[in-house]
């Protein structure tokens, strides 16, 4: 799933425990494990820094409270189209 992410991910690498539900979980497949170990000895979650959907799917999967936290990013404005019309003006009172 690629286009423009619609939330984003922070992980506490101090707080994961390297488990993996949330790499499993996650539809988009946005997080992966760390190729470097945390001080722990762990392989902890990353994000990839692209297609989160904010699901919050790996926020609830995970069995470390504080870990993931998950923001749904507001999406951008719509364009507003212009409500002029031909004629703009009123006719002339008599």
């Amino acid at each position: 799933m690629s286009g423009q992410a619609r939330g984003n991910i922070t992980i506490d690498v101090e707080e994961c425990k390297g488990c993996g539900l949330c790499v499993e979980s996650c539809p988009p497949k946005c997080l992966e494990l760390a190729p470097e170990l945390s001080s722990y000895g762990v392989h902890p979650a990353r994000y990839t820094g692209h297609d989160c959907t904010g699901c919050g799917i790996c926020f609830y999967c995970c069995p470390e409270p504080g870990a993931i936290i998950v923001y749904r990013l507001a999406p951008p404005p719509k364009a507003v189209a212009s409500q002029v019309q031909s004629g703009g003006e009123h006719a002339p009172t008599v």
